[in-house]
């Protein structure tokens, strides 16, 4: 990264101290976040990912949960990998119902229940849907249930799909007024390159004016269509410019989401553009 692009420490320690603070987090969790290297849902894996929304539940704050997973499960399940858009649909629904009966085990270690909510692209862009979204998530926050949301892949066709649940989980961000959002991969955050690669890819330790350059990195060193970094980064990106705070981060790194809550360095920050600093 350019000198001229650098972001004023103090910048990065206020948008820090405002994440730490956030009362209502939302929380995305990737497919490799929970899945081994045989797509079946890892244990160790899912059971690290709910002793860390504990911390911030512990913390008293309320905590939705966007998890992907669900074709992931249903190919461990099944043993085969689908070829067609119907097969893949068919193991999401295999698989969904085997990561929420693991959501519902694992948050009983906390005496905590959890809800399912499956959505597509009409629930997030039809006004009078979102708002019964919006109602249920808010009524289940106040009975101290965590909502775990996914996409609806059984009836996502291309033209209702959401398409990536990190464009899910920063729509969902904006709709019910979250003050963080946190995106946990297996990588530890933004690189200047791909850090899988790249021995010399160096983490970008914040996201604000320098946006532009870090775009432009992106483009350079990652492909894929949908998911990878780039929709990450467009997901942070876009709650950043409504004046929430945003961060990806490592899944793995030992208590990753309470080091946030405390105000630690921790993956990448996305600044706040119409909070903290002003782009």
């Amino acid at each position: 990264m350019s000198k001229g692009t650098e972001i004023d420490a103090g910048e990065v320690d206020q948008a820090r101290q405002l994440a730490a603070d956030a009362d209502r987090v939302i929380v995305k969790a990737g497919t490799n976040s929970l899945t081994d290297e045989e797509s079946n849902l890892d244990d160790e894996k899912l059971d690290k990912l709910v002793d860390d929304l504990a911390d911030l539940l512990e913390r008293g704050k309320e905590v939705i949960l966007v998890s992907s997973g669900a074709v992931g499960a249903g190919v461990g399940r099944i043993g085969y990998t689908g070829e067609t858009v119907e097969e893949s649909q068919a193991l999401a629904t295999v698989g969904q119902s085997h990561l929420m009966r693991r959501y519902t085990e694992s948050f009983e270690r906390y005496d905590r229940k959890v809800a399912q909510l499956l959505l597509t692209q009409h629930d997030l862009e039809n006004p009078e849907r979102f708002t019964n979204v919006h109602n249920t998530i808010e009524t289940l926050l106040e009975w101290g249930v965590v909502p775990i949301i996914n996409e609806n892949d059984a009836v996502a066709t291309q033209e209702i799909r959401i398409g990536d649940n990190d464009m899910l989980s920063s729509s969902v961000a904006l709709g019910v007024d979250v003050d963080l959002l946190v995106t946990l991969t297996d990588v530890g955050g933004v690189y200047t390159g791909n850090p899988k690669e790249d021995p010399d890819a160096e983490r970008i330790e914040a996201v604000g004016r320098n946006y532009d350059e870090v775009q432009s990195i992106i483009d350079e060193s990652s492909s894929s269509q949908f998911g990878g970094i780039q929709t990450k980064v467009k997901g942070a990106r876009d709650v950043s410019e409504h004046g929430i705070p945003a961060i990806i981060a490592r899944s793995t790194e030992e208590d990753v989401l309470e080091k946030i809550a405390a105000a630690k360095p921790v993956g990448t920050l996305f600044l706040p553009i119409n909070g903290v600093i002003d782009d």
